[in-house]
Formats: C-alpha cells, structure tokens, sequence
C-alpha cells in the first residue's frame, strides 16, 4: 500500500516537474528565442528542484535521506541526471524525428518525461530516500 501511495504522490510530482520543465521550455523557445535544444538545461534544473521539493515534502515525507537539506538537494540533482539523460535523449530523438517540434518542444519533453519517471522513481525511493524517519 505504501509504494502504491508514494507512486501516485511521486507521479504528482512528476506532473509538478512537466509543467515546470515543459512551461520553462516553451518559454524560452516562444518568448526568447532559445535553441530548443539549449533551451532544456535551464528548464530541467527548474523542473529537478520543482519535483525535489514536492517529493522530499510529500511523497516522502515519511522517509529520510539522512543529509542536510543542501546536500539533499545536491544528491537529488545528481541522482536525477540518470533519468534526465534518458529524458534528453527521448526529447532529442523527438526533435530530430519531428522537425515542427522544434516550434512545440514541450510535446518532446512529455515524451522524454514519460520514459524516464521510472528510472527517478527507483533511484528516488531506493537511494535517497531509503530510511525511515524514525531511524534517522
């Protein structure tokens, strides 16, 4: 039942870190002419805090990762890079293989969001947030 609930509040999060990420992309594509490539690097590091902070807050409120909240968010912004590189990669192929995404490149980042929550969602749960809190 626990992992069914962090799941669903990791999900919510991940539509929290799309809305960032996709609103931050489209943004500086649409109003200030960034590549849309280059476009992603500033979007994700929004997107990364967005989602820690909802999942240190909410998802897993009841866990603990035994660090500073500085380090925390160091480590989670590291552990994230797995998942943000698949992310990249499916957001690149998207592009390269829809050139009009490059217009609407927050449809390539849903896709590359999509393929990649798994892989956050595992290295969230089972490196960062592994403890209980009462044993921290």
């Amino acid at each position: 039942m626990r992992l069914r609930r962090e799941a669903g509040l990791f999900f919510v999060g991940g539509v929290i870190g799309f809305i960032a990420d996709a609103g931050g992309v489209q943004a500086l594509v649409t109003l200030a002419g960034w590549n849309a490539y280059i476009a992603r690097v500033p979007s994700f590091l929004l997107a990364a805090t967005a989602t820690w902070w909802w999942n240190r807050r909410y998802t897993f409120a009841h866990r603990a990762s035994g660090q500073p909240l500085h380090l925390e968010w160091l480590r989670w912004m590291g552990l994230m890079t797995a998942g943000a590189l698949i992310n990249y990669a499916v957001y690149a192929v998207m592009l390269m293989s829809f050139p009009a995404l490059h217009r609407w490149p927050a449809a390539a980042v849903l896709a590359g969001s999509l393929v990649a929550a798994l892989v956050n969602f595992s290295t969230a749960r089972g490196v960062l947030f592994k403890g209980s809190k009462s044993s921290a």
